[in-house]
Formats: C-alpha cells, structure tokens, sequence
C-alpha cells in the first residue's frame, strides 16, 4: 500500500528528535493556498462557476485525503472520503458563500466523513496499521526509506485522534485555533493531543532505537 501523495518523514523525524519541536507550515507534496483563492473560489462556486470545481479539487485533494487516509488507515476510505467531500460541495450552491474559512471547512467535512466511514465499516482485527506507510521519503535514499517506514509504523501506535492532529499541524500547516474547529475541541486539547503524540512518538522512538 503506497500513499498517492507520500509525505516526507523529514518534519515528523526533526519533531520527534528535537527537545522543540519545528513546524512545517507547508506540506512539501501539497501547497498550501492563500486563504483569499480558497474565498474566490468559493465565491465563485457560489455564483454558479462549475469550472472552479476543478481548481478547488487540484487545491484541495491533497489535504483532504492525507487527512482521512492518517484517520483511517485505508486507502479507499480515503479515497471514498474526498469523493464525499466534493458531493458535497457541489451540494452546497450559494451557501458556500457563507463560509468564512473555506479551507477549514473542507478539513472539517473530510474528518467528519472519514469518522463516519470508519465507523460504519469498523476496524476489523486483521486491519493492523503496523505496516501502512503514513510517511514516504522523498527520495530514495536507504536511509530515508527507514526512517519513513520506522516512523510509520510508531505513528500507527498513536490513537487516531492524536494521529489527525500531528497531520493537520505538520503537513497541512493548521494553527492549534484551527485544529480545533476542525476536529470538535477547544484549541488548548487540540494543543494537548498535539503534544502527547510528539511526546509518545519519542519514547516509542527511543525505545526502537534502544531495542536495535
């Protein structure tokens, strides 16, 4: 199972090894957009501009399959998610002009629905998540191909609540205020679940290392 976007292991590797934590801002596989186009197209959905799907989808995709694939751990979920999204929006019409922050809204809808999914089809036992590749090296170095598939298979160790918040932060660039509205908690929780995944990423790191 590969992803369809890999995600560098470099962000995840550094936060896990440093005593602070540095945050990419932006996923290296999916630029981040200015939150004044995510508005235009929006509007521009709004007022009837099918063709802005397109442009939306190209922005968006990215992201919002990254975020429900880490929540389920299932590559068609996640594809089956980003589906719904987009049904979604193109059900919405005029009232996308409401939304104030189209790209949270996104993320929010996706999680929602990757929660729904994962609910509705439950984790079956043989379902493990210890050889999903959440991250990908972006390069084939050997070095970086372990990494990533090391730190996969801690962050398969994390409850999926703390997984979603290490992707929203890491590679989609979220403030905690941001993570927040999109997952159902206040900032500080958001911060929290945050923290004790880097925290428990380490010591489950140490202890791989230890073990070797």
């Amino acid at each position: 199972m590969t992803n369809r976007w890999g995600w560098s292991v470099s962000s995840i590797v550094e936060a896990v090894t440093d005593e602070l934590p540095p945050i990419s801002h932006e996923s290296e596989r999916a630029p981040r957009h200015a939150d004044e186009d995510w508005r235009d197209l929006f509007a521009d959905l709004a007022a009837g501009r099918i063709d802005a799907l397109d442009e939306l989808y190209d922005a968006a995709a990215p992201s919002l399959y990254g975020l429900a694939l880490w929540r389920t751990g299932s590559e068609e979920d996640a594809a089956d998610v980003v589906q719904d999204v987009f049904v979604r929006v193109a059900e919405q019409g005029g009232r996308l002009a409401k939304v104030r922050n189209p790209r949270a809204w996104l993320l929010t809808v996706a999680r929602r629905a990757a929660v729904d999914v994962t609910r509705r089809r439950g984790r079956r036992a043989a379902d493990s998540l210890d050889d999903f590749p959440f991250l990908t090296a972006a390069d084939d170095h050997g070095e970086r191909l372990l990494d990533a598939a090391q730190v996969s298979t801690l962050l398969s160790a994390l409850p999926d609540s703390s997984r979603e918040v290490v992707y929203l932060k890491h590679y989609v660039g979220c403030t905690f205020a941001e993570i927040g509205d999109i997952v159902g908690v206040p900032k500080f929780t958001a911060a929290s679940r945050y923290r004790n995944g880097i925290k428990k990423l380490r010591k489950l790191l140490e202890g791989d290392h230890e073990a070797r």
